[in-house]
């Protein structure tokens, strides 16, 4: 039976591994996704939900950038700053990426 699309959202990794964790019997392709999601998960989905609101809020990154910058969760400054040059935006300044590197800690 061809299955239907939803609903479509962008999501970090954490959070679908919860929700691949709550569907219950999963079919060959969710498993292997879920495999793959279960060995790149760097944190737990609320730490995530709250670590992408949190990159919006204090440090005016698009959400989607920020889902990225999650799922990676870089450790310092030139593996950081590789997601605002692939994206083409302005410019961030060292010290700005050093504030965000600093909250990604609190959340490891």
């Amino acid at each position: 039976m061809a299955k239907k699309i939803v609903e479509e959202k962008e999501i970090t990794i954490a959070e679908a591994k919860e929700i691949l964790e709550e569907g219950g019997e999963l079919d060959l392709f969710q498993q292997r996704s879920f495999d793959y999601i279960n060995k790149s998960s760097k944190i737990k989905a609320s730490k995530a939900k709250k670590l992408v609101k949190k990159l919006g809020e204090q440090f005016d990154v698009a959400k989607g950038d920020a889902i990225q910058i999650v799922n990676c969760m870089p450790s310092t400054v030139e593996e950081l700053r590789v997601f605002f040059v692939a994206s083409k935006k302005k410019i961030i300044m060292t010290s700005k990426l050093e504030e965000i590197l600093k909250l990604l800690d609190k959340h490891r």
